[in-house]
């Protein structure tokens, strides 16, 4: 019990967790979006269900939730002051959604 309660604060202290299904998961990778998004500084990595973050935000969900999605499973991302990103990562934040005709749209 003493253990997962350690892992538990450092996890939230370092932003680190596994992003499967779960919400916690989910969130982890939605701020890793934002932050990247919004070019805030830090040190960004998603690996399969792995994701570790220094730097960056969580989502500001006032007003509305943040809607943006990394669409990609593995991948870094250095982001600098200044509005500099140098990533691995070259897709959109859009969420992908479906249409009444079935074909993607953005």
């Amino acid at each position: 019990m003493l253990r997962s309660t350690n892992l538990k604060n450092i996890s939230k202290k370092f932003a680190i967790a596994r992003n499967s299904a779960s919400f916690k998961e989910n969130e982890a990778m939605r701020a890793i979006t934002y932050s990247m998004d919004l070019l805030l500084p830090g040190l960004y990595i998603w690996l399969l269900g792995f994701s570790f973050r220094i730097g960056g935000s969580v989502p500001d969900d006032i007003p509305y939730k943040y809607p943006g999605k990394i669409h990609s499973n593995t991948g870094i991302a250095l982001v600098l002051p200044g509005y500099r990103i140098f990533t691995t990562y070259q897709g959109s934040y859009d969420p992908q959604q479906t249409s009444n005709t079935g074909t993607n749209s953005f």
